[in-house]
């Protein structure tokens, strides 16, 4: 989950269970493999029958609760998106711009018939480059359609004044997830470079070069990627939110980097009277502009067109599109083939279109009664946080009172926004190409974000995803949490279940967003959202001791053979799992005392509760896809949110009877104990 229900009342008056709660809670029942011992591998035990009947199938890398609630919600928005792409609409309305990018994506024979001619006017245009000083100006114009150049740009909330936004400069231009991808030298890595090689040149090949050409080509992005990427800082640097955040003047960004036509570069993007830049990676835009002021043109040429090529190219014809999956999917993922076209057309039309399929699904998907009673169950998880506040003996009473402060003034967005996008400037033709139509919904995109944006206050109403989203987040900024409709669904959440299933699955998950506020990075944010010390000196070095204790424990963890989990990259996440525990089971605790639940199935309230939060987590993996997440994904793998986290947990031992003999057993003063 991002930077990701029941009211008290349900607990009360849940004395008895009716036929339809034994169906629910017997698929967890169902989910788990019982001759596996509990304190050996409790993800195996939660979730091992579930996890041999759903085998990965060749378009999924993973496939776990989520992709399965995924899939239900894609069928539900495969029936509204259809339904607007098989009548005729008025033209300019929602519902034919739904319908018609979605018959877009899906008419594949006139997709095939245009082949690469759709951007081959686009790399015309920088091969006809004739000085460097014309590659700004191409630069910043690719940017707005959506074509990556060096790096990025773009408007956000200025961390230090959290009501004001500010123009941002960040690292960027790689093709590869990660910089590590390009220095690592064990074989996996050396390997993953040669095929990345091997589908450049076949790229360029299928976009009219010969193989001479595209061997060439290769090599030169090869070059100034690689380049590039040493300059970037890593996932885990970024971790740290000073290191993102370097604000000057405009004339001094100038001073900097002066070999860059910044006045040029920003006028093409439609951004004048600039005062005030944060250059967010200064390094990594230093080296940029030192390649583009340096290299030999013919190098970035290869490199610009390349951008092109990879920025369209799932917009193409299948061969060109296979090609991509081929390394994207299958070197970097091991998924055996594509999703089928009416998902990844349902995709394109749900990233491009959000508000207008939200709307759709939030009014036939999404009861009221839902968002009462998770805006009940939050209200119960923020109580059980300040009792965990103040049962801490390692904090001061002035920090947590700031915790407090902080914790008080929690933003809680459920289900949808209060207002949609508007989408009206945006025109989608059907006469024209797919990809003409990107070009299009990408300059609406930017032209939209400087609209709202620039020179204008942060806007702490906006939403960070859409209705549909099956996730949740925490935005330090705004001090938010967020809880999209699309989460709010079995395993997460069931109206008709009791509160061991539901504090157990979505009250760890309202807990773990909550929790992002008080983890080693959300910690550094006021109640305001600005980054802002409130912690005492002692009280932030015991926070940090108490933090590397599960940095450690993960770092000693061996996904694969010789690959260790990423301690370091996933702390933040794994703190939050940790809060999420913790807070959900106090606040379980405090619903259920004047009415404890009964066993159930044979599992006590406590046990049903710690299932119900691995059921979550079950899920198969490739190999491939451990090492990709283990390089770049802040979350721990699936895995080991369940048997890396439940062993710093008390109550966990209590409830399975765990002991020192188990091999999950962790000794009490190694246990990570914050919140």
């Amino acid at each position: 989950m991002k930077k990701t229900i029941i009211c008290v009342a349900l607990a009360t008056t849940m004395g008895a269970c009716t036929t339809k709660e034994n169906k629910m809670e017997s698929r967890i029942i169902a989910n788990m493999d019982t001759t596996q011992s509990p304190g050996a591998d409790f993800f195996e035990y939660a979730t091992g029958s579930w996890r041999k009947a759903n085998p990965l199938t060749d378009e999924y890398a993973r496939y776990g609760q989520f992709d399965a609630l995924r899939e239900n919600n894609r069928e539900q928005l495969k029936e509204l998106v259809l339904e607007q792409a098989e009548k005729k609409s008025e033209p300019g309305s929602n519902a034919q711009k739904v319908g018609d990018l979605y018959n877009m994506v899906m008419d594949s024979t006139r997709r095939n018939s245009l082949g690469a001619s759709p951007v081959k006017p686009l790399l015309d245009e920088i091969a006809a480059i004739g000085e460097r000083s014309e590659i700004t100006k191409l630069l910043a114009k690719n940017y707005r359609s959506g074509i990556g150049g060096f790096f990025g740009t773009g408007i956000g909330t200025d961390i230090m004044n959290s009501d004001n936004n500010q123009l941002g400069i960040y690292q960027g231009g790689l093709s590869l997830p990660e910089k590590e991808y390009y220095s690592d030298n064990d074989e996996a890595s050396e390997n993953i470079r040669s095929k990345f090689r091997r589908y450049v040149a076949n790229m360029f090949k299928l976009h009219g070069f010969t193989e001479q050409e595209a061997t060439e080509k290769t090599e030169k992005v090869m070059k100034i990627e690689t380049r590039i990427a040493a300059k970037h800082l890593s996932r885990v640097e970024r971790r740290n939110p000073l290191n993102s955040y370097h604000k000057m003047s405009y004339e001094e960004l100038k001073r900097e980097i002066p070999g860059f036509d910044w006045d040029a570069y920003y006028s093409t993007l439609g951004i004048d009277g600039i005062e005030e830049i944060n250059l967010a990676h200064p390094e990594a835009i230093k080296e940029a502009a030192a390649i583009i002021e340096t290299a030999p043109l013919d190098e970035l040429q290869a490199f610009l067109q390349w951008k092109v090529i990879r920025s369209t190219s799932n917009e193409l014809s299948d061969d060109i599109e296979a090609e991509t999956f081929a390394f994207y999917g299958t070197v970097l993922s091991g998924k055996k083939a594509q999703q089928p076209r009416w998902k990844r057309a349902l995709e394109a039309v749900n990233g491009a279109l959000g508000d207008i399929i939200g709307e759709l699904y939030v009014e036939k998907h999404f009861p009221p009664a839902a968002k009462e009673r998770m805006t009940q169950l939050v209200k119960n998880l923020q109580v059980a946080l300040g009792e965990r506040i103040d049962a801490q003996e390692w904090m001061s009473d002035e920090t947590k009172r700031a915790a407090h402060e902080k914790l008080n003034t929690f933003t809680v967005k459920i289900g949808y926004p209060d207002k949609w996008e508007d989408y009206s400037k945006l025109t989608i033709d059907p006469s024209l190409s797919y990809p003409d139509n990107c070009r299009r919904m990408a300059e609406f995109s930017w032209d939209k974000h400087i609209e709202e944006k620039w020179g204008k206050p942060v806007d702490r109403d906006e939403w960070h995803m859409t209705p549909q989203t099956v996730n949740a987040y925490y935005n330090p900024t705004t001090n938010e949490i967020c809880f999209p409709a699309g989460i709010l669904q079995y395993p997460f959440f069931d109206m008709n279940e009791d509160d061991a299933f539901n504090y157990g699955a979505i009250g760890v998950v309202i807990g773990h967003e909550m929790t992002h506020g008080f983890d080693d990075q959300g910690r550094q944010f006021d109640k305001d959202g600005n980054f802002a010390n409130w912690w005492t000196e002692a009280d932030a070095k015991s926070f940090n001791e108490r933090t590397q204790v599960i940095i450690d424990f993960f770092d000693k963890i061996e996904v694969l053979p010789g690959l260790n989990a990423n301690g370091k990259l996933t702390v933040g996440e794994n703190i939050a799992d940790h809060g999420g525990l913790t807070i959900a089971m106090q606040a379980f605790k405090n619903a259920t005392k004047e009415n404890p639940l009964p066993v159930k199935d044979g599992f006590t309230p406590e046990q049903r509760f710690y299932l119900s939060y691995s059921n979550v987590w079950a899920g198969n993996i490739r190999d491939e896809e451990i090492r990709n997440l283990t390089k770049s994904d802040p979350h721990s793998l699936s895995r080991w949110r369940v048997n890396g986290t439940l062993p710093h947990i008390d109550d966990w031992y209590t409830a399975f009877g765990i002991t020192e003999k188990d091999p999950l057993f962790v000794p009490v003063e190694e246990r990570l104990r914050i919140w």
